[in-house]
């Protein structure tokens, strides 16, 4: 499984140990990603997605999951986010 919130694109970094003798080791800094699922009021299921906290944050600020979709730009969305905003604005559509 790779290491990538959906929401925000965050990813493994790498960077360096310093010692307090300035030795160097390389190192990696993880994400905090999460296994969770987000509810879709529109779509009336749940939706499993790999997202980190700061992507959690994201879709509460800007109002929940159906929210944060319509509001996002679809070159801005993964590519496996891009089909579900399209079923969701269908449905929104149609109301």
């Amino acid at each position: 499984m790779s290491r990538r919130c959906v929401i925000t694109g965050k990813g493994v970094m790498s960077g360096n140990n310093v010692s307090h003798a300035l030795n160097r080791t390389r190192r990696r800094f993880l994400p905090n990603v999460q296994d969770t699922g987000l509810y879709s009021e529109v779509l009336n299921r749940w939706i499993k997605l790999r997202v980190s906290n700061s992507g959690l944050r994201t879709v509460e600020h800007k109002g929940g999951f159906d929210a944060f979709l319509t509001s996002t730009s679809k070159t801005k969305l993964d590519p496996s986010l891009r089909s579900l905003k399209v079923q969701v604005e269908k449905i929104l559509v149609v109301k």
